[in-house]
């Protein structure tokens, strides 16, 4: 969480540096409509900086994972820049028509308006004549982004409606790129904050393009076909066994993929709950029945139906050096700590070198289901894996006394969890108080895409 803060606010400080280089004197305006014209310019440029940089993100590129920690994370920054754009374009619209109301109620008077000066180049004089045009459609935009982004900020919201209208924005952007480059004083073209914004700009707009075009993520996708289909009742979950014949990559233990069943429902991410082997090429998905598509895999999935899978993805991977790992898998957050499980148990059958931690996996669970119950046992015995199953009807809940209870040495172990983010985020600050050092020890998927 810590390097999303950061990378959101140095990204929004080197833009407001940059524009402080071609605009020095921008808190001493000679009137206050000289100075809403510097605010226009300003929160246009933060806007449409935001903007692109989230449209880059939704590419799903995968080289800034290791420095994100895993595309979870950059989905989160993703989401940050959508809501700095919304308030920046916000404000941008309000420092555009606020002092024409107030003009039009008396209570400021517009000065003088004079000949706008002329065009020192042809490229100038063009854009000076689409002016009207850009005004326009960039109000209209304006109001398209605005509801879309609210769209995918309302999570009560179905996804399905969500990924249907979402990818909308990015028609919306091109519309304010051109608008952008219409209404940006000419003379900040030549200057660094121009050329910054021209080349996030056209990253932005090679972004949208793939979007419309339907090619995010085109180089990582796979067919697979339904090979099985196992329901556990008592916790509502569906296991889908996955063959991908050719073209899947492989994946490491904790990461996750995007699965397609229903084109018009869209990608769904999903941790892959199975270690993989080139001999089998198979893999596991466990599914929750948590929202209005889950619940209704059950009835739509059947045994050979072909599944588009895009990935893999994520940076839970387990690798550190720590003597003592401690995973906590929540509810349906077991998903990535049964795929290390297969993986370790799959090492010690081979007779190759485990890592050499100590494991105890706490999986607390509200809802239980017997076989569900067999099957996390035969898998922690078989990876060495110490599991501490707790159902909250029994055992009560888990929190940071009772875990630091059970392990002695926690403070020189590491924690991985996997779970509801409030409950995460709640293990996080116990463990702070604790003087545990949760930047560089506490790993937490953040497991949320929209």
């Amino acid at each position: 969480m810590r390097v999303i803060k950061y990378s959101f606010w140095i990204f929004l400080a080197a833009l407001t540096a940059l524009w402080f280089v071609a605009e020095p004197r921008a808190f001493a305006p000679d009137n206050f409509f000289a100075f809403r014209s510097v605010m226009m310019q300003y929160t246009g440029i933060l806007a449409i900086g935001c903007m692109s940089l989230a449209m880059v993100l939704a590419l799903r590129p995968r080289w800034p994972e290791p420095w994100f920690g895993g595309l979870d994370k950059m989905y989160r920054l993703h989401k940050w820049l959508g809501i700095g754009a919304l308030v920046m374009a916000v404000l941008h619209w309000l420092w555009a028509n606020g002092p024409r109301w107030a003009v039009s109620l008396g209570l400021l008077e517009r000065p003088a308006r004079g000949p706008r000066p002329h065009a020192a180049s042809q490229v100038e004089q063009t854009l000076s004549s689409l002016r009207h045009s850009a005004e326009q459609g960039g109000e209209w935009a304006f109001y398209v982004a605005v509801l879309l982004i609210a769209i995918a900020l309302i999570q009560r919201i179905p996804y399905r409606f969500f990924y249907q209208t979402h990818k909308l924005l990015a028609a919306a952007y091109l519309v304010l790129v051109f608008h952008s480059i219409v209404l940006t004083r000419f003379f900040y073209w030549s200057s660094p904050i121009g050329i910054v914004t021209a080349v996030l700009m056209a990253g932005g707009v090679w972004a949208a393009v793939n979007v419309l075009l339907g090619r995010v993520g085109i180089h990582r996708r796979v067919l697979g076909r339904i090979a099985s289909l196992d329901y556990y009742p008592g916790v509502r979950v569906l296991e889908a066994g996955i063959d991908v014949p050719s073209g899947w990559p492989g994946h490491q233990p904790g990461q996750f993929a995007f699965a397609t069943s229903d084109p018009s429902e869209g990608a769904h991410p999903y941790t892959i709950a199975s270690a993989w082997s080139a001999t089998n090429r198979r893999i596991n998905f466990i599914v929750k029945e948590l929202g209005d598509h889950t619940r209704r895999l059950r009835d739509k999935l059947v045994v050979g139906q072909e599944v588009r899978i895009e990935g893999p993805y994520g940076c839970f991977t387990f690798n550190d050096t720590c003597p003592h790992q401690i995973w906590i898998g929540a509810g349906i957050g077991i998903t990535p700590f049964i795929a290390r499980m297969k993986y370790l148990a799959q090492l010690r059958k081979n007779d190759q070198a485990l890592p050499p931690q100590k494991i105890d996996l706490f999986h607390p669970t509200a809802d239980y289901d017997e076989v569900a119950e067999r099957k996390l046992r035969a898998d922690a015995e078989a990876a060495g894996v110490r599991l501490h199953f707790l159902v909250d009807a029994r055992h009560g809940l888990l929190n940071g006394e009772r875990i630091r209870a059970e392990i002695p040495d926690w403070p020189e172990a590491s924690i991985w969890f996997c779970g509801p983010s409030r409950f995460g985020e709640a293990l996080r600050r116990d463990f702070a108080q604790k003087r545990f050092p949760v930047h560089e020890r506490f790993h937490q998927e953040l497991f949320a895409m929209r």
